[in-house]
């Protein structure tokens, strides 16, 4: 697969190799830029220089600005309101789950333990956010 970039927002090391690995291991080649908190996800998003993402993954508890934040400002924001967000989290909270819908997230995920599942997962959601959705055209 090759489209556009991915922004995966994960502050736990182990976290991002294993959801890099996973989406490596499905030829998903899409460049990806790392934030590893909400402050420098919000900076790449603000900064009209660098390329929106064909998607976020957005962790939720992130130092400096939570994920739901995150998420808040990327919906508040012209630039940024129609990228699909798609919190990949290790929450159980039912209210994490309720509160990212209410803001606006495309897709809630929680991460799988299993090595196997986390790389269906990966494969399923390069598959679906990377080919088959169509998102508007980035002048709306």
């Amino acid at each position: 697969m090759t489209a556009g970039l991915i922004l995966l927002v994960e502050d736990n090391a182990d976290d991002e190799k294993l959801t890099l690995r996973a989406l490596k291991k499905h030829n998903i080649a899409n460049p990806i830029v790392v934030a590893r908190d909400g402050q420098e996800a919000m900076d790449y998003l603000l900064d009209s220089s660098k390329q929106l993402p064909a998607v976020i993954l957005l962790d939720l508890k992130l130092p400096k600005i939570s994920g739901l934040e995150v998420l808040r400002q990327v919906r508040a924001t012209a630039r940024t309101q129609f990228v699909p967000v798609v919190i990949l989290t290790s929450s159980n909270e039912d209210a994490d789950l309720i509160a990212g819908y209410k803001g606006g997230c495309n897709s809630y995920i929680r991460k799988p333990v299993d090595f196997d599942q986390f790389v269906e997962a990966a494969r399923t959601l390069g598959l679906y956010w990377l080919v088959l959705n169509e998102a508007p055209p980035v002048s709306c």
